[in-house]
């Protein structure tokens, strides 16, 4: 089956996280917003895209027409609606290089079914695709449905959307929680998921829980989607406000350290997560997790966490660590300094409490200093930076990595972003 996602505003760290979910399966980028997929199995479109930071939409391809004229897309898009009702809405997204207008498809597909006595709405928009909030507010994913054009080389490819990203609900994480520190800089849940979902070690290959279950896998076919076991153990040791505590909490992972050195993130913390557990719904285990796990927070400094972790207990390390002043003026030679102390101490620290196979991701700051762009080096002894992405998916000219095999993450007019960086441990040299 071919699945079609729409991928969020920084469109490698969509696709990065997209490879740690499906492993190293040949994709099919069309551009810079479509990436596309074949699985071997149904996904479950709302229950994958509440776990994905970095995705907008999820859709399925259905069909395809070689000639893209709207008189022969026509026919095709009929075929694809199937109203349950006298009266059904629906929308037209497309995304191509070209530019195009959806009335002469839309006035053809209203015409066919009033001629059958079934009434229908085109929802638009002044873009030439719909957003997920429009997609979400007139119920596009059922009972309306959002049709999506896919400009192919010299074809077009035709679908449905699945699911939208939970724009309320991510929304409500970010600036509904009850402890909020705007001064020290927040981390948005939706980059806290893409976060923990690079964490997944590439060893950890199982059947997707994402898979609808009346489609089983036969025999020999092997997994089809790579995630954490759940069972896996995650610490954030400068946890802040509990962000990666609690969206982890809500990815369904069941064993969570957080600890932070101020006393005053870890009250933050406790709240958050008493907040998120009263207002979200949060993954239980089932017949096939059986245990409940631990959620432990603690105060604690990075750079002595092996005192209060135990050695190599922990699969991933996924943090923010302070990334400097957010507001005034102050040195950045100085602050980058001071930064590199912090992050090296504390990267030794985490060397001691990983497993073996374990990843540590981590947002490091990136400042605005004219005439250029200043990075932080730190001592990363013992670890590797490794690239996100399958070595068939590095050639594509939408991925955007840095020299040293990372991602800048940031939004226009912020004076300091992030650069995502992924370490593994070393192998020792024989």
């Amino acid at each position: 089956m071919q699945y079609y996602f729409v991928l969020g505003t920084n469109p490698t760290l969509s696709i990065a996280e997209l490879a740690a979910i499906f492993g190293s399966q040949k994709p099919i980028l069309i551009n810079k917003n479509i990436f596309i997929i074949n699985v071997l199995e149904k996904l479950n479109a709302h229950e994958l895209i509440n776990k994905l930071g970095g995705v907008i939409k999820i859709g399925e391809i259905i069909t395809r027409v070689n000639n893209p004229a709207q008189a022969c897309l026509l026919p095709a898009v009929i075929k694809i609606l199937n109203p349950q009702k006298n009266k059904f809405k629906f929308g037209i997204s497309f995304y191509g290089r070209e530019s195009f207008n959806g009335r002469f498809l839309a006035m053809g597909i209203k015409k066919y079914w009033r001629d059958k006595k079934i009434s229908s709405r085109w929802v638009t928009s002044k873009e030439k695709t719909l957003s997920s909030v429009v997609v979400g507010q007139n119920k596009l994913t059922g009972p309306g449905i959002e049709i999506t054009l896919i400009d192919a080389e010299n074809k077009i490819l035709i679908g449905r959307t699945l699911a939208v990203q939970p724009y309320k609900e991510l929304s409500k994480r970010d600036y509904g929680r009850p402890a909020r520190d705007d001064r020290s800089g927040m981390l948005p849940p939706k980059l806290a998921q893409i976060m923990i979902n690079l964490a997944l070690s590439p060893s950890s290959l199982l059947p997707s829980p994402y898979a609808c279950p009346e489609r089983s896998r036969r025999k020999g076919e092997g997994p089809r989607v790579r995630l954490g076991s759940r069972d896996e153990v995650i610490l954030d040791p400068f946890c802040g406000s509990g962000t990666i505590l609690t969206e982890a909490l809500l990815m369904g992972y069941k064993n969570i350290i957080g600890a932070d050195i101020s006393q005053k993130a870890i009250a933050g913390t406790n709240k958050n997560i008493t907040w998120i557990k009263s207002q979200f719904p949060i993954s239980r285990p089932g017949a096939d997790q059986p245990r409940a796990g631990k959620f432990r927070v603690f105060i604690a400094d990075a750079r002595k966490i092996s005192q209060h972790v135990e050695p190599k207990s922990i699969d991933a390390i996924i943090t923010e660590p302070y990334l400097g002043p957010q507001r005034g003026r102050y040195d950045i030679d100085k602050t980058i300094k001071e930064l590199e102390r912090l992050y090296s101490a504390s990267l030794a620290e985490f060397k001691k409490v990983l497993k073996p196979n374990g990843r540590v991701v981590m947002a490091w700051p990136v400042f605005h200093a004219r005439p250029k762009l200043k990075k932080i080096t730190p001592e990363v002894g013992g670890f590797k930076i490794i690239n996100p992405l399958p070595p068939a998916w590095q050639k594509n000219p939408i991925i955007e990595l840095t020299s040293r095999q990372t991602i800048i993450y940031g939004r226009p007019g912020q004076k300091v972003w992030r650069e995502i960086v992924i370490l593994k441990k070393a192998l020792p040299i024989k």
